[in-house]
């Protein structure tokens, strides 16, 4: 009797140590988004729910964000491994924290383009950034397209404009509302929000920035130093599985946005597919991201960006592109190949 109890207790711990084992093979993997689980997010929830991640033996934790700046901080504090934040913000924290020893680096392109856009209804007369000289412009301190407005400005020869500071919530409200003239933001994000506050799309200006001379990059995956050199093969498995969840949510937007309101019950499907295909539209699958390879970069292109954000975001010091990028880990062209051809 005692020697089957002894029999089965060794079995039973046997097989506990057993799934242990098969649980650490899953390298944890802290993930830290950009924004809120909104459309797009399902670049990242879709592989996390597919098994894709799982499948690369990494159990990763997707969180949500409050801005690109907050990512890269998280990232660089060690709090996050890797996250999804705009490569203008990434390149002014290392200009700016040139003594910080973990500064994150951008390991893979996801938006091509830059998504910030001024904006304007058609009512104000506003019809071309010339016309913006002399008006209110609001948007949150932090926002991308208001940081990097005096590159636009610059493209464009627009004379001075006034700044009106908001909270994020309140962007689209003041614009609507009369508050201000114009707002810049992510085309995605505020032109539904106009929308969602009764203006119809076709009486609103969207000047986005790639169209009038800014050729920025938009959101990267960036990662930490610490992550790249202690786990190196743990950040490659990361970007493959991403890329074919990216595969899947390109192709299917409707479907994907299941995966996003798993994380956030209250979200509008309606709206937040709408909001991932002009996403995938206007800054995933663009004309660049085509000409250069999903989730890849060209050299001089980066070099001018860098020049451009060391002089429109007066950092401690210049930009250094080759600092902010490390295109190592990503998979092959063959795998990245996931962009389809326009329709005509």
């Amino acid at each position: 009797m005692k020697k089957r109890i002894l029999l089965k207790t060794t079995a039973a711990l046997l097989a506990t140590c057993a799934f242990g084992l098969a649980q650490a093979q899953n390298t944890p993997i802290k993930f830290q988004l950009d924004w809120r689980f909104e459309g797009p997010a399902a670049l990242f929830l879709t592989p996390v729910a597919k098994g894709y991640f799982k499948d690369a033996k990494l159990d990763v934790t997707v969180d949500a964000g409050n801005g690109s700046g907050g990512a890269v901080t998280r990232v660089a504090s060690g709090s996050y491994d890797i996250g999804f934040a705009d490569l203008a913000a990434l390149m002014e924290f290392h200009a700016n924290n040139p003594e910080v020893p973990n500064k994150p680096v951008a390991i893979m392109m996801v938006y091509n383009n830059t998504p910030a856009s001024v904006m304007a209804l058609k009512k104000s007369g506003i019809k071309t950034p010339a016309d913006l000289a002399g008006k209110k412009l609001g948007a949150p301190v932090f926002d991308a397209g208001r940081r990097a407005f005096p590159i636009f400005q610059k493209a464009n020869n627009i004379g001075n404009v006034a700044w009106t500071a908001m909270d994020p919530p309140l962007r689209e409200t003041m614009l609507v509302r009369g508050d201000v003239d114009a707002i810049t933001g992510f085309t995605f994000t505020s032109l539904l929000n106009i929308e969602a506050r009764g203006v119809k799309a076709d009486d609103v200006v969207v000047m986005q920035y790639p169209d009038f001379g800014v050729k920025l990059y938009g959101n990267a995956i960036i990662a930490s130093p610490k992550i790249i050199k202690e786990n190196p093969a743990a950040v490659k498995a990361f970007l493959a599985a991403f890329t074919k969840g990216a595969k899947d949510v390109i192709n299917n937007p409707a479907a994907v946005i299941a995966d996003v309101k798993a994380r956030d019950g209250i979200i509008n499907v309606e709206l937040e597919t709408r909001r991932l295909q002009l996403a995938i539209d206007t800054v995933i699958n663009s004309a660049s991201a085509r000409e250069e390879g999903f989730g890849q970069i060209r050299g001089p292109r980066l070099s001018l960006m860098a020049s451009q954000v060391s002089d429109a975001f007066n950092t401690k010091t210049r930009v250094k592109a080759d600092d902010i990028w490390n295109g190592s880990f990503l998979p092959s062209a063959k795998e990245l190949d996931i962009l389809p051809k326009p329709k005509k």
